[in-house]
């Protein structure tokens, strides 16, 4: 069964104390955040005569916030990530394919990311409706994220437009995917085993059956710039948190388990990737399941 949500400390004492370790976090990262929009606009100065240089200081921008978010985590909340499977080297170009239950997960991501120098170079799929919000959503415009609509018919020319901007200027990148297409909840899983009977697939306990059509794209579309894709599963020990929560401090572990495919191994049509990611889910599904019983990813 899915793994619940994470508690709250019931004592008044602890819940003010979160609460006080909580508001000037945010308050902090809320005000670097706004100058990194102002650092940002200020780069579109540059770009009609370098979209390197463009890219280079947004990149730093990036860089350096969701670094003040990994570094303030790690320090006040002791937040650290445990990360089995396979080795992942440094700086390669990836898609990174994600199982997503709540938003720290994109936290623990950044975590790892960083680990391999890749934290500025992240890109990720994103709502359109994000693209409006101040902070997160204006910064993620300067950094050739993909702001989809979940209708193909508008969404695939504008991602098509993205990786060949990416490809033709050999932009670094670690792609984010959350390949659900949203939230992991009982309620979306019900409505997901229902999909999957439909349409003759197996039925998922622990993740649900994925939208393909954006991954295919990725692979299809960044082949021959990225070096391989990464599966990475995330499990939680004893509920999931909400991102006030992590804030809060009461989230301080989260066990990444990675599956590396060099892309020279990644199959070639879009219906042979597919049937991959469909059975990537199943082997998230069945390693979610590993991780519930014994507390822990296998080590391979």
């Amino acid at each position: 069964m899915p793994l619940p949500p994470l508690a709250d400390p019931r004592d008044t004492v602890s819940r003010v104390k979160n609460l006080c370790r909580a508001v000037p976090i945010s308050g902090f990262l809320f005000s670097t955040l706004m100058l990194g929009n102002l650092s940002q606009t200020a780069s579109l100065a540059v770009k009609p005569f370098s979209r390197r240089a463009f890219r280079r200081i947004n990149r730093e921008v990036a860089d350096n916030w969701w670094g003040q978010c990994v570094t303030l985590s790690r320090w006040l909340n002791k937040a650290h990530i445990i990360v089995t499977g396979d080795h992942v080297p440094m700086r390669e170009n990836a898609v990174v394919l994600a199982n997503h239950q709540q938003m720290p997960d994109i936290t623990y991501l950044m975590m790892f990311a960083r680990t391999r120098d890749r934290l500025g170079d992240l890109k990720w799929f994103v709502k359109n409706q994000l693209k409006y919000v101040p902070g997160v959503g204006w910064g993620m415009v300067f950094l050739d994220c993909l702001f989809v609509k979940r209708d193909w018919a508008e969404d695939e020319g504008s991602i098509q437009r993205t990786f060949a901007g990416i490809v033709q200027d050999r932009v670094p990148l670690w792609l984010i995917l959350f390949a659900e297409g949203t939230r992991f909840s009982p309620e979306k899983l019900e409505r997901s085993r229902v999909y999957a009977e439909e349409r003759g697939l197996r039925p998922t306990e622990h993740v649900l059956q994925p939208r393909t059509k954006g991954f295919v794209a990725s692979v299809q579309g960044l082949r021959g710039h990225i070096d391989a894709v990464y599966d990475v599963t995330i499990g939680y020990e004893v509920g999931v948190p909400t991102l006030w929560q992590f804030i809060k401090g009461l989230s301080d572990v989260a066990h990444l388990h990675v599956h590396r495919t060099p892309i020279a191994q990644m199959p070639r049509t879009d219906e042979e990737l597919t049937d991959w990611i469909h059975q990537r889910f199943q082997a998230k599904d069945q390693l979610l399941a590993h991780f519930y019983r014994h507390g822990s990813f296998p080590e391979r």
